[in-house]
């Protein structure tokens, strides 16, 4: 396809992107075919589209929203509180990145370890909040565990609260929309922490690594995941005059395929009659992988992987997406503050940190990285 099918787009700092021309818009449909993906009414709990909703998966850091879901629940039961403050110990700052690289005994309020969970995807901070809402990590992981059986999510089981590999992790596309449904349902007042554009540290800017916050019609959620194992993870969410839709896509095979499905399929929600009265309560299980745990790593960090991702970005590493509903941001993105409480030593400065996508963190610069590092985000 020549350049001239393509439209150059500066998505206002820090993301840099290309969309490609509708004409692509057919190719990226049936990349959502092709993996587990479900499309839900928050409102009605209605399952509009569904495909190998059952098959056991590797959650990546989507982990991160059973986090946060377990952290809203002890708010609610006065356990804890926004401005309660979390301490960086040496078991969460020795996680692997993605992380904010704070030293032990630093200290930074719940209200910004959310605000960082949910748009950098720190590993270093899921641990220190699991630790102080659970006393221990493994302590945390069994109410993980608790609060997950009483939503229903019968297909799903943690062994930490940041998504990195571990054995006896895995979730369906079918759990995780429960989750998210859940999510927007029992906790409306926390809305905002899905939606945010970026947070600052007071000396870094970092943006959101969901691609449809700002650039998809009414987006406002959800969370993004990654490992070798699961591919390129999204839950999106997006509001449109009053009805709400999520969509789970699992094991796409870069971030502009996850960005593509994710932006399609909502889009297919909110314009498309489905058929059928299937709830999230009524959908039986159905199909292949529901007695082990599906690993697309062969295809994700080999050599096949890395051609499959070197074609969606340009030259200069820009990314190229095809779904036409996702737009060029229209404004400088908003940076909410998130970072250390005052008075402390401030935050070592951080070496460009690499991430599957081949952008360093904070945006700083985009740049092709042919195989991503079996690292969670």
């Amino acid at each position: 396809m020549s350049t001239s099918h393509f439209r150059l787009f500066a998505a206002k700092r820090p993301f840099r992107f290309m969309i490609a021309a509708t004409a692509a818009f057919v190719a990226s449909v049936s990349l959502v075919q092709a993996n587990p993906h479900i499309l839900v009414d928050v409102q009605t709990g209605r399952v509009l589209e569904h495909e190998e909703a059952f098959r056991k998966w590797y959650p990546a850091s989507l982990t991160k929203l059973m986090t946060v879901y377990t952290v809203f629940d002890a708010i609610r039961a006065g356990q804890i509180s926004l401005d309660t403050p979390i301490v960086i110990s040496k078991r969460a700052a020795a996680q692997p990145a993605a992380k904010m690289y704070f030293k032990p005994g630093q200290k930074l309020t719940l209200d910004s370890a959310l605000k960082i969970l949910m748009v950098k995807s720190a590993n270093d901070i899921a641990v220190a909040v699991a630790e102080a809402v659970g006393g221990t990590q493994e302590g945390f992981v069994t109410r993980m565990n608790g609060e997950a059986l009483k939503l229903g999510m019968t297909d799903s089981h943690f062994v930490n609260p940041n998504g990195l590999p571990g054995k006896g992790q895995y979730t369906t596309a079918r759990d995780l929309a429960v989750l998210t449904v859940a999510l927007r349902r029992d906790f409306p007042q926390y809305a905002s922490y899905f939606a945010l554009e970026g947070f600052t540290t007071g000396q870094q800017n970092v943006p959101n690594l969901n691609m449809l916050i700002g650039r998809f019609a009414g987006a406002d959620g959800m969370k993004t995941g990654f490992i070798c194992a699961s591919g390129f993870n999204q839950i999106g969410s997006a509001t449109r005059n009053g009805r709400t839709l999520v969509s789970v896509v699992l094991g796409t095979d870069s971030l502009a395929a996850r960005a593509d499905a994710t932006a399609n399929l909502l889009q297919k929600g909110f314009t498309t009659q489905f058929p059928g009265s299937d709830t999230l309560g009524s959908l039986k299980p159905y199909g292949l992988g529901q007695d082990q745990v599906t690993d697309i790593t062969a295809d994700i960090c080999s050599a096949k992987g890395a051609k499959v991702r070197s074609e969606t970005r340009d030259e200069v590493g820009r990314m190229k997406v095809h779904s036409p509903y996702i737009l060029e941001m229209d404004h400088d993105p908003q940076f909410v503050f998130a970072g250390l409480i005052p008075g402390q030593d401030p935050q070592p400065p951080q070496q460009p940190e690499k991430v599957a996508t081949g952008d360093t963190a904070g945006g700083i610069a985009n740049v092709p990285v042919p195989l991503p590092r079996p690292t969670a985000f």
